[in-house]
């Protein structure tokens, strides 16, 4: 592993943090006949599909999965060098009064937050939002914060969370990358 990243999470942890999640989710929606999990592209995608395996595999209720492409509603597509690809939402099932869990891999500004909100939004009014993360990150910009979270973590200047899928980047792993500086 190179000199400017740590492991914050192993393999095992990070499967450990994935049923600890489908563990409170069940748990806080108690007697529901049914949730949604909506993954925000791209690794809140994996995520939210792991939980609803883990829900299945822990006899919870039926579980609808969908995508949802934040990359229209981003207040900083002009701070990119190149415009993220547009993957589209998906969202094949109704809403409407429905609990729907937004998942994403990390949460540190509550921007991503906002924008998944402003998309899903469009898709119809759900009963209740809430939202899981494998890692929360401190330093919110907007008061946002994560109903679900298997790990939270404190930073500094120049660090930041990396999460890696094996569905999405051949393997998993969630490291803290360190930017060297070029003093």
């Amino acid at each position: 592993m190179p000199g400017n990243e740590r492991t914050l999470l192993t393999q095992a942890q990070m499967a450990a943090g994935v049923e600890a999640l489908a563990k409170s989710i069940l748990e806080a929606n108690a007697g529901a006949e049914s949730l949604a999990l909506v993954g925000v592209f791209t690794r809140g995608v994996p995520l939210a599909k792991r939980i609803a395996a883990e829900i299945g595999r822990l006899g919870g209720p039926k579980v609808f999965v969908g995508t949802i492409d934040i990359t229209q509603y981003r207040d900083d597509l002009n701070t990119f060098q190149m415009v993220p690809k547009l993957e589209g939402s998906d969202i094949g099932f109704e809403i409407d009064d429905l609990t729907v869990v937004l998942c994403d891999e990390v949460i540190y500004t509550g921007r991503s937050v906002r924008a998944a909100l402003d998309e899903l939004l469009n898709f119809g009014r759900p009963k209740r939002v809430q939202l899981a993360v494998l890692v929360d990150r401190c330093g919110r910009e907007l008061p946002v914060q994560p109903d679900f979270s298997a790990l939270k973590v404190s930073l500094g200047p120049g660090e930041r969370v990396a999460v890696r899928f094996e569905e999405v980047d051949g393997q998993d792993a969630c490291t803290v990358q360190t930017q060297t500086s070029t003093r």
